[in-house]
């Protein structure tokens, strides 16, 4: 096991089931690519290795981006909000981001866009 800096630990805000969401961005781009879960142990994970590592909700397990998928994120930043309630994570994407083949998460259902003229 390993351990997250207690300052760090001290910030957290996490939900009953002990995780906070990461929003996972591209480092060169500011793409957002997906959102995943944190425990204390997957964001420890991270921060030691470089590797993105989250909380898996279904299969109740750690998963490092990429191991199984070829689909690596290499961390380039992790930051806390001011809340500390949820983590960005800033990766070099390899591949798809998104368990559907896709690059990112975000780029399937358009539920609305609004032009520059509709908001004046």
């Amino acid at each position: 096991m390993t351990d997250l800096p207690p300052a760090v630990a001290e910030r957290l805000k996490r939900s009953a089931d002990g995780l906070v969401p990461a929003i996972v961005q591209e480092h060169s781009t500011g793409e957002v690519l997906m959102l995943a879960w944190l425990d204390d142990e997957a964001l420890a994970r991270t921060l030691e290795t470089g590797r993105a590592t989250y909380w898996s909700r279904s299969r109740k397990e750690y998963w490092v981006k990429g191991e199984t998928s070829g689909h690596h994120q290499r961390v380039r930043e992790v930051r806390l909000d001011c809340d500390g309630d949820t983590v960005l994570l800033k990766v070099d994407q390899e591949g798809a981001a998104c368990h559907t083949g896709r690059h990112t998460c975000f780029d399937a259902d358009l539920l609305k866009s609004f032009d520059e003229d509709a908001r004046t």
